[in-house]
């Protein structure tokens, strides 16, 4: 049950109030970036032939009440989240064990896999930056109450941990400040007056503090090899409806670092790149060919879907890049490490798992705190146990089914998850993870997308940005080290609460900030 206020707000609007707030919202969101290319069932190819036009991204009027010590212990449990995953991503052998489960059964996965094995073989450039690997981490969470016990507490729970292309880290930067100018304006009624205030809207610093990342790793590539100019290269999907976010990083990064960047459309990486016989990476704008530039790191916003890879060009391009001395966000085993199976495995209850990564007693326990219960769909104990479950309508209405994808828009909800498996051959069963569904007490908003408000009860997801530089190990007995580790603020996404999916990307969901509250 949610605590009264909660569905008291946020306040109601006369029109001339919603005009205002509307109109103050679009511009200034316009005017600083916080803006989408507009969908094609907003906007279509003929109607914008060129790819030019932008809209406002879908955004809420007010900032969502959010418990102030959920917000808290997500903030605080980055630094756990990022040592866990990097040590994971070191840990190739306890890696293997698990992907070669998916291996025969997931197609994606299974390429990624072989290409890390082609360039374990080849040989990764050793005493150089293949050594050293960086994370944009972005831990996903929502606000949970359990609905069978009367007056349950609220607690924070894991909905997954994303390991590339975490996205809106230059949007979510923006949507704060906008809520604090709507605030410091008087857009907002009076009645909010005892909600809204200043102190209960923290900033988010993500955009500044991702492209510090990016800067750490360019910094720790060291000077350039070659005679040419060192840059960032941000590989990317084309086209991208959320360019702007990105674009916020490239500006960051530039105006706080003084690091020049570019944007390399994953298909053109063939064309745009090529290795030296050292495998340093050399990019050569097609706008400046004169002009090459020794790549320093490799930021990736694409490859992350198999829909980004149509052609077998463009496995042989991601190989290219793994096989750079330039330092990968991610690398092909951070990009693993973030398989919804590891969630699983590091969250079926009873798990053994987390301690061999986080050997404090302290912070492991921390983070057990934050997992819901996970289930394989194997043959194991738990798998037969999750099986049952997810067969049964009676009980799948309290799960969600996940395979190993990001980008939304790819999970099975509920009792829809009965006709599902029936429709999947059996052997393809244990692609997929079986999540108890997190269950966040009832809220109200508005959310304007695509030119309309709609109104009513929405639900949100709390994203953490973590930055995390380590060493790899050499496989001699070094397990590496962390040489940089933070958190890197915060996202907030909006959704209305009939939508299982949250993804704004996708379609599903809204940028938002968190007004805190007391619970």
């Amino acid at each position: 049950m949610a605590p009264s206020f909660f569905l008291d707000y946020p306040p109601e609007l006369t029109t001339e109030q919603e005009k205002y707030l509307l109109d103050v919202l679009k511009d200034w969101s316009i005017a600083h970036g916080l803006a989408v290319r507009p969908a094609p069932s907003f906007v279509t190819q003929d109607q914008d032939p060129s790819g030019v036009l932008a809209t406002t991204a879908p955004i809420t009027l007010f900032p969502s009440l959010f418990p102030r010590a959920c917000f808290e212990e997500g903030l605080a449990i980055q630094k756990a989240y990022n040592e866990l995953y990097s040590a994971i991503a070191r840990d190739e052998e306890w890696l293997r064990s698990i992907v070669e489960e998916l291996v025969d059964i997931d197609d994606f996965v299974a390429k990624l896999w072989e290409i890390h094995i082609a360039v374990k073989k080849e040989g990764y450039v050793q005493a150089c930056n293949q050594e050293l690997s960086l994370g944009l981490f972005r831990s996903d969470y929502m606000v949970h109450v359990d609905p069978s016990i009367s007056g349950a507490p609220v607690g924070l729970k894991q909905v997954e941990f994303n390991t590339i292309a975490s996205s809106f880290g230059g949007l979510s930067s923006q949507v704060s400040v906008l809520h604090n100018h709507l605030l410091n304006i008087n857009a907002y009624p009076s009645s909010a007056s005892t909600i809204i205030k200043a102190d209960a809207l923290p900033q988010s610093k993500s955009a500044s503090s991702l492209a510090a990342g990016l800067a750490s790793a360019y910094n720790a590539y060291g000077s350039s090899r070659t005679s040419h100019p060192r840059c960032v290269l941000f590989v990317v999907q084309d086209p991208e409806r959320n360019i702007f976010d990105q674009r916020l990083l490239e500006y960051s990064l530039l105006a706080e670092s003084g690091v020049r960047s570019f944007r390399l459309p994953f298909h053109r990486t063939l064309l745009d790149t090529k290795l030296d016989s050292d495998r340093t990476l050399i990019y050569v704008p097609p706008h400046s060919p004169t002009t090459p530039y020794e790549v320093a790191t490799v930021y990736f916003r694409a490859g992350y879907t198999p829909d980004d890879h149509p052609r077998s060009e463009d496995w042989t391009a991601r190989l290219q890049l793994e096989r750079s001395r330039a330092i990968k966000c991610p690398s092909i085993l951070t990009q693993l490490a973030g398989c919804k199976k590891i969630q699983q495995v590091l969250a079926t209850p009873h798990s053994p798992h987390l301690k061999r990564f986080l050997p404090d007693d302290a912070t492991a326990s921390r983070v057990l705190r934050t997992f819901a219960p996970i289930y394989p769909l194997d043959k194991s104990d738990a798998g037969v146990e999750a099986r049952n479950l997810a067969t049964n309508p009676e009980s799948a209405d309290k799960y969600v089914l996940k395979p190993q994808r990001e980008g939304g828009g790819n999970n099975v909800y509920r009792k829809t998850i009965p006709e599902f498996l029936k429709s999947l051959p059996e052997p393809y069963w244990p692609a997929y993870i079986l999540m108890e569904m997190i269950e966040p007490p009832a809220r109200r908003n508005a959310i304007l997308r695509n030119g309309e408000v709609q109104k009513g009860g929405v639900i949100s997801e709390l994203g953490v940005y973590g930055v995390c530089l380590w060493k790899n190990g050499t496989g001699q007995g070094k397990a590496g080290e962390v040489l940089e580790n933070w958190e890197a603020g915060y996202l907030l996404r909006t959704k209305g609460d009939q939508s299982e999916e949250g993804g704004v990307a996708a379609g599903f969901g809204a940028v938002d900030s968190c007004c805190l509250v007391d619970v």
